[in-house]
């Protein structure tokens, strides 16, 4: 064990309560009666919410929970012990990408079409999109633009109702605050990499910016929280340096940046043709390689197979590229050569996404100081104590 660590709380048992829809929506918003809900899921074919007709099909795991869980334990129980109203559920095409757009027209349990932005969320206070890929960016964009709450959460499956969406976020939004102030205002972080016999070293510039932190509650004004939560994050002013990506094929690419973008990526392991295209995307769309996201997890959770969750484990970290605006950067969907490429797109490290690559260390540098962060995927004595604290 490095000398600077000392024992990981990952090592103890983790124990969950039960799952509760009612406990979750009371913590995360705070609804006041009479405030109107509703859920919205993606499907390849959005009319087939029509009689909830995608039920028939087993492969549709995450749109069933949002039918199972989350629509029926509104029916059930949720809307009378909340006082809330609503509680219906549309349905939305698929976007294909992470933070994409979203479509114009949805579709009702009735059949009949309608504009997702006049028709259903322009009448409701709290929006729940339980989808296959995340809808955080924009429905955070129309949340400040029409002025509800909601929570994005895509992928859900059994492991995280029973252990992310089951934590008191009251005391994950303490845990998050504290290594958010641990980290506030740092100059840089470096992070080190190994993947088979290369090292190698990505520096983000952060410029002494406040860091923020995804905590789960969103019980103020306009804003969209996505669960399960448990991050702190900054927007990166600049990156330049290597670091290894693993592509959803496993094949393993160097990125090369330079002036706060990947600017070129070469073959490390597996298919040189994953490679070269993602090559032509960055020639053809250079802003789709921006680094747009530095982010640490803060809590104490097991595996999900989900990056929504995974990554909010303590000890891992995650970069992004990609649209940024919806987390207080500068890269907006306009500024992508086609709107298909403005996706926000996170690369999780962590023992169980990328065995293959070893973080030895992350330093963050803030007034003159160095601090580690972060050794072999354990979160070091210094953000323990602060955790401590």
């Amino acid at each position: 064990m490095p000398t600077n660590m000392i024992s990981s709380p990952q090592a103890a048992p983790l124990q969950f309560p039960p799952f509760s829809l009612t406990r979750l929506l009371r913590t995360v918003f705070e609804p006041k009666g009479g405030e109107r809900v509703c859920i919205l899921i993606d499907l390849k074919d959005p009319r087939e919410i029509q009689g909830f007709k995608f039920l028939e099909q087993p492969e549709l795991t995450i749109q069933r929970k949002a039918h199972d869980v989350f629509y029926q334990g509104l029916r059930n129980e949720g809307l009378f012990e909340l006082h809330l109203k609503g509680g219906e559920m549309f349905a939305y095409e698929i976007t294909g990408g992470s933070n994409l757009d979203l479509p114009e027209k949805a579709y009702s349990t009735d059949g009949r079409e309608l504009s997702l932005v006049d028709d259903v969320l322009r009448n409701y206070d709290i929006v729940l999109c339980i989808s296959t890929f995340s809808a955080t960016a924009p429905l955070t964009a129309y949340a400040k633009q029409i002025g509800f709450r909601g929570a994005t959460l895509h992928g859900v499956n059994d492991v995280i109702l029973s252990s992310g969406l089951s934590v008191d976020y009251n005391e994950v939004s303490v845990q998050a605050e504290k290594l958010r102030l641990g980290v506030t205002n740092a100059d840089a972080v470096e992070i080190d990499y190994v993947v088979e016999n290369l090292r190698c070293t990505l520096r983000l510039e952060l410029s002494g910016q406040d860091a923020q932190k995804s905590h789960g509650l969103c019980r103020g004004g306009p804003d969209v929280a996505n669960l399960p939560a448990g991050e702190v994050y900054f927007v990166p002013t600049g990156a330049e340096g290597r670091f290894p990506l693993k592509y959803e094929d496993g094949t393993i690419g160097l990125m090369h940046v330079t002036g706060g973008r990947i600017g070129q990526a070469t073959l490390i392991s597996g298919r040189a043709q994953t490679v070269a295209e993602h090559n032509d995307k960055l020639t053809s769309d250079p802003v789709t390689g921006e680094l747009g996201e530095l982010g640490f997890g803060t809590q104490r959770l097991p595996v999900s197979g989900r990056d929504i969750q995974d990554e909010k484990i303590l000890g891992t970290l995650h970069v992004a590229t990609g649209r940024s605006d919806h987390l207080g950067g500068g890269l907006t969907p306009d500024r992508f050569a086609s709107k298909k490429n403005a996706t926000h797109d996170d690369i999780l490290f962590s023992p169980s996404k990328t065995p293959e690559i070893n973080v030895p260390q992350v330093r963050m540098f803030r007034g003159g100081q160095i601090e580690i962060l972060i050794e072999n995927f354990e979160p070091s004595a210094y953000f323990l104590r602060l955790l401590e604290a």
